[in-house]
């Protein structure tokens, strides 16, 4: 065998590991090439070998270096390949759009004249996402379009398929919401069924639909595909979750309740993105702000807010902050500042929204609330998502509470409660039942008030937010009337369930079997139990539930 037909091998099994996700083999393919010679093709596979690594200082690099080679030997194609890439790295990873438009325009010159080709479908695709950023939407569904066009004509099933997830986006941005969703999906289930030819589409797919699901406030379809990817990418062992998009699946999971999970990939994204897009951090850095005020944390809270400086979300949580303090009015003035971020139809103003509607019917300014929840009513009506619907039926709520309409209240509180749930959303969830045990007592219905507040309490001290349970210790201490000491349930939901059938007499096995539990978690569970009621057997346990009126 020559030595060019060594080096091509060489090369061919480097590329071959790269879509495994071997990122070692790959890399040990390449360096033995390149301590040869310089060639391009080696130097284009190291480059993805950073990339996956997250190193972008050694990845544009060795793109540049390949971009170098590639036009010398005047392969253009492959400069205009490298050129695009290139100028993917510093729009994405950067945030330098005039340097990433360079050396867009570069690879379109080099294009120019040249037999169609795939690479000319990936110029497309980015052309489209710099319309999308001036609001060119009409532009960018041509330019998708095509791109898919030339994916189909080239058998580049990812370029093609990328190319139908951006369309998903365009579709989103013309209000579109059911299409666009569409798109998504089946761009992401053909990345999962591994029918890219590459993997970084596939992941740039599963990102974009990740980012969807959180603005848009869908958790359901959020979590069932991060559940899917999540699979995917530890059966290939590939992170198919990088850069931003770890964000917006952190996000997913805070909301979710999953927080041990979500804390590990916003922690991630804040160590890794320091010196990436400043916009890109900002999203990290309100993210894990958002869950350090969930869990109570309320300094660090304020810390990672604060430094995200002025992205919206930030400023949405700083306002949430300043309202939990009492300072009604600086949350109002906070919220607002939010909101004139945000495009007027834009789902992510609904955080904002609800903190608004909160300050000012603590300022005791219903018509100003109701304006803002108006706003959130149209909203949740135009995108449908249940998180939504449930946020502005909690925000109807209070406004009836406000205006002494408990009935009218709590038939709202009960609905959001319920879309909450369907979300798969318990903090939010939770909140809703205290306020809905909060509005029960006014109007001296202390026995379904305390029901609704202990239900609350045992999610909140399950999820660890421990703030928010202790409002709910309070409330039911309130509510415990002559009985000032009385303590909440020290049960969750789940083991109050496991007693109960263990004071029926079941044994492990049988509760296992009638709760599609494990025989294990079973067993832990009645530990737990025994734990928390400070009882050595069953037979106490129960009896001791029963005092408290847990049974």
């Amino acid at each position: 065998m020559t030595e060019s037909s060594l080096t091509q091998e060489a090369v061919a099994e480097g590329y071959r590991a790269l879509a495994q996700g071997g990122w070692v083999k790959a890399r040990s393919c390449f360096d033995s090439v390149l301590a040869q010679r310089d060639d391009p093709a080696a130097l284009e596979g190291l480059s993805w070998v950073y990339w996956w690594q997250e190193d972008l200082t050694a990845c544009l690099a060795t793109r540049e270096r390949a971009y170098r080679v590639y036009h010398a030997s005047d392969d253009l194609l492959g400069a205009a390949r490298m050129a695009m890439w290139i100028g993917d790295d510093h729009l994405w990873f950067r945030g330098v759009f005039a340097v990433a438009d360079g050396w867009f325009a570069r690879a379109r010159r080099l294009l120019d004249g040249l037999d169609e080709s795939p690479e000319h479908g990936w110029q497309a695709v980015f052309d489209a996402y710099l319309a999308l950023g001036s609001r060119q939407l009409s532009a960018a569904h041509w330019l998708v379009g095509e791109a898919q066009r030339i994916g189909r004509a080239h058998g580049a099933v990812g370029l093609q398929m990328f190319a139908v997830a951006m369309e998903g986006v365009v579709l989103l941005e013309q209000g579109n919401i059911a299409a666009g969703l569409r798109c998504l999906d089946e761009a992401t289930a053909a990345s999962l069924a591994g029918e890219y030819e590459e993997l970084v589409p596939a992941v740039w797919s599963c990102c974009l639909l990740l980012s969807a699901c959180e603005e848009l406030g869908d958790d359901e379809r959020g979590w069932q595909w991060s559940q899917q990817i999540t699979a995917f990418s530890n059966r290939l062992g590939v992170p198919f979750v990088v850069g931003n998009c770890r964000s917006h699946y952190g996000r997913i999971l805070t909301r979710r309740g999953w927080w041990r999970d979500a804390e590990r990939e916003l922690v991630t994204a804040v160590d890794r993105l320091p010196h990436g897009p400043r916009a890109w951090y900002g999203d990290a850095l309100a993210r894990l702000g958002d869950l350090r005020r969930r869990q109570g944390r309320q300094t660090e809270a304020r810390r990672a807010f604060e430094e995200a400086g002025e992205q919206w979300f930030a400023q949405a949580g700083l306002a949430a902050l300043h309202l939990e303090a009492g300072d009604a009015a600086g949350a109002a003035k906070l919220a607002e500042r939010a909101l004139r971020q945000l495009p007027e139809d834009s789902p992510k103003r609904a955080d904002a929204l609800e903190i608004g509607v909160r300050a000012w019917l603590a300022l005791e300014a219903p018509d100003e609330a109701a304006e803002l929840a108006q706003e959130l009513r149209y909203l949740a009506a135009a995108i449908g998502t249940s998180s939504l619907v449930a946020t502005a039926g909690v925000c109807e709520a209070r406004l009836a509470t406000a205006a002494a309409d408990a009935e009218l209240a709590g038939r709202h509180y009960a609905d959001a409660i319920a879309s909450f749930d369907r979300a798969g959303m318990p903090f939010e969830a939770a909140l809703a039942r205290l306020e809905l045990a909060q509005a029960l007592e006014s109007t001296a219905c202390s026995e379904l008030a305390a029901i609704e507040a202990r239900r609350a309490w045992s999610a909140l001290e399950e999820l660890g937010a421990s703030r928010e349970a202790g409002r709910a210790t309070a409330l039911l201490a309130e509510l415990a009337g002559d009985d000032a000491n009385r303590e909440p349930c020290p049960l969750t939901p789940r083991q109050v369930e496991i007693l109960t059938l263990a004071a029926e007499g079941l044994t492990e096995w049988r509760i296992a079997e009638r709760l599609v539990l494990s025989e294990h978690t079973v067993h832990r569970h009645l530990a737990n139990i025994y734990t928390r009621l400070d009882c050595s057997s069953r037979a106490a346990a129960v009896a001791k539930a029963s005092r408290l009126g847990i049974l």
